[in-house]
Parts: C-alpha cells; sequence; structure tokens
C-alpha cells in the first residue's frame, strides 16, 4: 500500500486536492491548524471557511471566471458541487450562503473514508509525498520552514500590485510605443499635458481607499507607496516618480509631454500590460473611474486591479518546478494562493491540478499542463514564465490564453470564441492524457 499523502491547510485548495487523491485511491490526512491555531482573518473551525466575499464570480463561459469553473468541473471540482448546493441568487455569479458552504466542504471530505483529517499546526515540510496549500495566512513557523527550503527571496510577505489592462483596449491614436532615450520601444506611453495631469491628480487625492482589515495592514515600503500617497506628497512628486516624461517625446505634437503613465508588458503575447508604479489601496470602482481619466485608457479593459496589502505568496518562476513542485522533491507541490494565484477559484483549481501531477508522480508518469489556450494553462503559464524579479500574484482574465489566430473586435464575440476554444483544447488534452472528462 502507498505511503499516505499529507495535505497540508484545509481552504479551498486543499480540500479539493484532498478529495481528488483519496477518490484515486490514495491515503490522504488533511491537516488544518484551526482550531489549534487561528488567523486573524478565519472565524470559525470549518473547512472551506470563505474570509472574503461569498461569491465564486461568473459562471458564463465567456468570462474568463467562469471558464475556469467548466474546467474545473472537467476534473471532478468539489468546490462546485458543494457551492450549487449551498447557491443564493445573484444573477450570473456564484454566490453562496457561507455557513452552508462551509458546512458541505467539512462534511464531504471528513465522510471520505480514504480522508484523515488532523487539527495541528504543521511547523516543517512534510517528509515524504504532499501538498502545501496553506494560503496567504501561512503561520510563521511553516513560512520560515519553507524560507529555509527556498531562501529568502522564495516566500514574500507583502504584495505591491498595480492594475494591468488589455492592449486591445487602449486608444492607439494616443497610446505610444517608446522608451526613455530611445533606448528601447518596450514601453507603452500615456502622455498628458497639464490639465489634464491636474485633473488627473485632483481625482486621485479625493479617491475612496480600503480602510483594509486588521490582518492586511502593512507599513509601506518606500519603493512601493501607493499611487494616491505619492499624489498626497506634492503636486510634482508624480512627474518626478512614476509619471516622469523625461527623454520622451508624443509623436502627435513633437514636444515632450508634462506627464506620462508607462505600461509594461506582462505577457509574451503582448495582451497584458501594467500600469508601472500604479499599485493602489483604491476601491476597484474608483480604480476604474480615476485611471480612466488617463488619456489612452477612457475604455481600458482592467485584467487586474491594483491593491497593497500583507500577503504571503512563494516566488513560484523562480523557485519551483512549472507544475509547483519542488525542484529537487517531484513529490512535494505547493498549490493554491500560495503560489501566486488569485481568487477561490483561481486556488481550487491550482489544487486540483496539484492533485493530479502528485497522483501521476506517484503513478510513475511524468506532471502535465494543460495547454495555454485554457485559462488553467495559461495561469500555469503565468506562474513559471513570469520575471522572477518582478513575480506578482494573478487571477483569472482573457489576457492569460494564447491570442485567437484572428482579431475579432466585439468584445462578446472574442470571449465566446476564446472560451469554445478552451473548453475543446482542455476536454482534448484529458482525453489525450488519458484523464477523461469529468
Amino acid at each position: 500500500m502507498d505511503t499516505p499523502i499529507t495535505v497540508v491547510g484545509g481552504g479551498l485548495a486543499g480540500c479539493e486536492a484532498a478529495l481528488f487523491l483519496a477518490d484515486r485511491g490514495h491515503e490522504v490526512r488533511l491537516v488544518e491548524m484551526r482550531p489549534v491555531r487561528s488567523t486573524p482573518a478565519h472565524q470559525t473551525e470549518g473547512l472551506g471557511e470563505l474570509v472574503c466575499t461569498n461569491s465564486f464570480k461568473s459562471v458564463d463561459p465567456a468570462n474568463a471566471h467562469g471558464q475556469l469553473k467548466r474546467e474545473m468541473a472537467a476534473l471532478g471540482s468539489l468546490l462546485l458541487t458543494v457551492a450549487s448546493e449551498a447557491r443564493v441568487p445573484a444573477g450570473s455569479a456564484l454566490a453562496v450562503d457561507r455557513e452552508l458552504f462551509s458546512k458541505g466542504m467539512t462534511d464531504a471530505v471528513s465522510a471520505h473514508p480514504g480522508i484523515q483529517v488532523a487539527r495541528e499546526e504543521v511547523t516543517e515540510l512534510p517528509g515524504g509525498s504532499g501538498i502545501i496549500a496553506t494560503g496567504p495566512l501561512t503561520s510563521d513557523a511553516l513560512s520560515a520552514a519553507i524560507r529555509g527550503v527556498l531562501g529568502d527571496e522564495g516566500l514574500s510577505f507583502f504584495d505591491a500590485i498595480a492594475p494591468i489592462v488589455h492592449r486591445d483596449s487602449l486608444d492607439e491614436e494616443i497610446v505610444f510605443e517608446a522608451g526613455r532615450f530611445s533606448e528601447d520601444s518596450d514601453y507603452l506611453n500615456c502622455p498628458m499635458g497639464p490639465e489634464e495631469y491636474t485633473g488627473f491628480l485632483d481625482a486621485l487625492r479625493a479617491g475612496d481607499v480600503y480602510d483594509g482589515h486588521d490582518f492586511d495592514q502593512v507599513p509601506y515600503f518606500e519603493g512601493c507607496l501607493p499611487i494616491e500617497v505619492m499624489a498626497s506628497r506634492g503636486d510634482d512628486t508624480l512627474r518626478f516618480g512614476p509619471m516622469k516624461p523625461i527623454g520622451l517625446t508624443d509623436p502627435r505634437t513633437g514636444d515632450r509631454p508634462h506627464a506620462v503613465v508607462q505600461l509594461r508588458r506582462e505577457d509574451s503575447a503582448g495582451q497584458m500590460w501594467n500600469l508601472v508604479g500604479f499599485q493602489t489601496r483604491l476601491r476597484t470602482g474608483e480604480q476604474g473611474r480615476v485611471f480612466r481619466m488617463i488619456p489612452g485608457l477612457e475604455e481600458a479593459e482592467f485584467l487586474r486591479w491594483g491593491s497593497i496589502h500583507r500577503n504571503s505568496y512563494l516566488n513560484f518562476p523562480g523557485r519551483l518546478t512549472p507544475w509547483g513542485s519542488l525542484p529537487d522533491r517531484h513529490d512535494l507541490f505547493f498549490a493554491g494562493q500560495l503560489t501566486g494565484v488569485e481568487g477561490y477559484t483561481e486556488s481550487a483549481a491550482s489544487g486540483l491540478l496539484s492533485a493530479l501531477n502528485l497522483h501521476r508522480v506517484r503513478s510513475g508518469e511524468e506532471p502535465v499542463l494543460p495547454p495555454t489556450t485554457t485559462m488553467l494553462g495559461g495561469l500555469y503559464r503565468y506562474l513559471r514564465e513570469s520575471d522572477p524579479k518582478r513575480f506578482q500574484p494573478m487571477n483569472s482574465n482573457w489576457g492569460l490564453v494564447d491570442p485567437l489566430p484572428r482579431r475579432i473586435r466585439d468584445k462578446r464575440k472574442k470571449r465566446e470564441a476564446l472560451a469554445e476554444r478552451a473548453q475543446q483544447d482542455f476536454e482534448g488534452w484529458l482525453r489525450a492524457e488519458g484523464m477523461g472528462v469529468g
């Protein structure tokens, strides 16, 4: 008989992983430290407790989150089964009664004959096969153990994220390609005149910001101050900081702009672009309102909103294998938010894929990843191919997947085409790997 597999963490990723493995005949020991040790965010000892929103976002397959759910369903997701039973009305979103949902997750995992649930704190990495899915609030002791294996730069505790927009949504009549002093043209630039800059500053300073929870309040580092904090320090602080126009010429006027917002490429296909230096605590609605005042971004499609908060996540591209295991221990995987995925469904999907690959490793097979035309495949490409020096967490969005062979201008039709291709390719991948379709 195989030795037991240890799954550390009773959140969404851990529960998905434990059930996936147990359903395939493995003996699983799921370890959750609550209630022996709680966290500042959790209120109960239930498995799969939702500490933020009660929504798993859209089920519409033309939405990136909806497509990810279809891929999870094909893998036999526990989350989707329990969520459907605890669902509350929320339009096209999959929202749940959080207490019923946690009870359903706890009951499903605890009742499985192949899963033993242990309530204790894990302070060292498991010696045998396992999955670490402890989330952004990993305990200090386990965090220290992870740092001991991955090095000081392998685990981050501070999350400074700038928004990301889709290239297709930018106004090409305004935005121009150029690097400062013509060193390169790797950046996109949104030029501002004096009045535009002043209006933007006023809106930024007046913007409504998140107060933050007790568990995610952190001192700011000078190198990644919120854009609104920099704006409060003086009218020209941004013009001499992330919005400096030096070395740039607006091709429309032939002159140097008063200020410039630069966008940096986030993916090899050039679909996702990061607003450089625009980490922020503005509420998401405010980010849309204020940042669309930037010339060229009036109709911008935001693929990720900016944020600054306390978080723990691994330097996935710099420290892990492409499928999320330790380089020298292919039977020890990391899953969930700890890997740098953002969001409930992304975490759960990560747990499923990690469990699938651990099952393959235990069966003597090589780990596999879905095609990059799929949402899960695109997400894992982002994790493994990001610049390790600038790696930041990401949630699912259509900018992660391969572009279509031909451009479709209608956004709805484009997303429907992406979803149709993603589903076909995901199911085809499962069949090709002999895994069937759930």
